[in-house]
């Protein structure tokens, strides 16, 4: 899948979660959705994209990618 396309479904999915007031809940919401419904390929593509630069991700959908990075790979 082009990584275009997962930007665009990542900022779609934070943008739903938008009018979660508390900021933590919404990255942790949008994170839980990637992690439910996206193919480990599609979150492999995205972190990949986020340690890139992450161009195009909106500041939440940001955030909640950072959050599905293993801790180990945090470190490095």
């Amino acid at each position: 899948m082009e990584i275009e396309r997962l930007v665009k479904m990542a900022n779609d999915i934070a943008n739903f979660f938008e009018a979660e007031p508390d900021h933590a809940e919404g990255v942790k919401s949008v994170a839980a959705h990637i992690t439910r419904f996206w193919d480990p390929r599609m979150r492999s593509a995205i972190i990949a994209h986020l340690a890139a630069g992450g161009e195009g991700l909106s500041a939440l959908a940001r955030a909640a990618v950072a959050a599905l990075v293993p801790p180990a790979r945090r470190a490095a």
